[in-house]
């Protein structure tokens, strides 16, 4: 068998105590079928030192839950494992760009459909009015730009409280836009790769009416797709190929827009949940692409 590291929560932080677990569980199974066992070691305890990763042949950063309350120690953490050489996949690099979703506007500049998104430094009860005006949405989504989990993810309707509203909003960097509605009625749809290769199709809807977040905690229901739309293909297709970097995986997510286009949500290159749980058989493809990664 040969030993990975897989970095995990800090250990003093109980928000995730519970989930990341199981999680690294399923992950250490999927593993074990190409011979691979999975270490488990917390990416705080390397932030400014890489030592004890270089004893490794290869660093998967696949439960590094909650890095998006302290972006700071992340991109020091990045930036000390990028200079070391640590054999992180994906590369140190990569996880230092993709905590921060500003990356989708230089996505769109490559040709990439995203949604109207407005960037702010910050937002309050004006950034949102003026948001309203500039998309003529009657209902927006405000989220961090560097966040997970629908963390401090706010819809906020045209005619509501703006103040009451924005009580839990995102501090500083803050990303708006509109709502789409295709979220509650289609859900959004992603496509996995491994190795470069597409391995699964998951849609994700919500789980209760009127619901807008897809993730487990709010009730998300999961189910594999026997293939991918030819438009969500076509559109994963065009975000890897302008992002052109070296990604042993990737979690590619999407969901229609007004006019029933795809637009691409996120590109997921650091923690993605690979939903194994609702595409248990591609638990094997992972093992075998961090086995081909191991090799070449």
């Amino acid at each position: 068998m040969t030993d990975v590291a897989v970095l995990t929560p800090d250990p003093s932080d109980p928000t995730y105590s519970t989930l990341w677990p199981g999680v690294l569980d399923r992950l250490g199974e999927a593993l074990a079928t190409a011979g691979i066992t999975a270490r488990p070691t917390p990416w705080t305890d390397h932030v400014e030192n890489a030592r004890a990763l270089m004893d490794f042949p290869l660093v998967l950063p696949l439960l590094v839950w909650g890095y998006h309350q302290h972006h700071d120690r992340w991109v020091q953490a990045c930036t000390t494992w990028a200079e070391a050489g640590a054999p992180l996949a994906n590369p140190a690099a990569t996880l230092r760009w993709n905590a921060d979703k500003r990356y989708l506007a230089r996505l769109a500049e490559k040709g990439v459909a995203v949604p109207e998104t407005i960037f702010a430094d910050h937002v309050d009860a004006a950034v949102l009015e003026a948001a309203f005006a500039a998309t003529g949405a009657e209902t927006l989504i405000v989220k961090p730009t560097v966040s997970g989990g629908a963390w401090r993810t706010l819809r906020v309707a045209a005619g509501d409280l703006l103040d009451a509203a924005l009580a839990d909003a995102p501090v500083g960097g803050t990303m708006i836009q509109p709502y789409l509605k295709a979220i509650e009625t289609e859900g959004e749809t992603s496509l996995l790769y491994f190795g470069g290769e597409l391995s699964h199709v998951v849609n994700k809807r919500p789980g209760a009416a009127g619901e807008f977040r897809i993730q487990t905690q709010y009730g998300g229901q999961y189910q594999a797709l026997k293939a991918a739309p030819q438009g969500a293909l076509d559109l994963a297709e065009r975000t890897l190929a302008a992002i052109d970097e070296d990604l042993l995986y990737a979690r590619i997510d999407m969901t229609k827009d007004d006019d029933g286009d795809w637009v691409l949500m996120e590109a997921e290159l650091i923690e993605p949940d690979f939903y194994l749980a609702a595409a248990p058989e591609a638990g094997a493809r992972f093992g075998q692409a961090v086995r081909a990664r191991l090799e070449r």
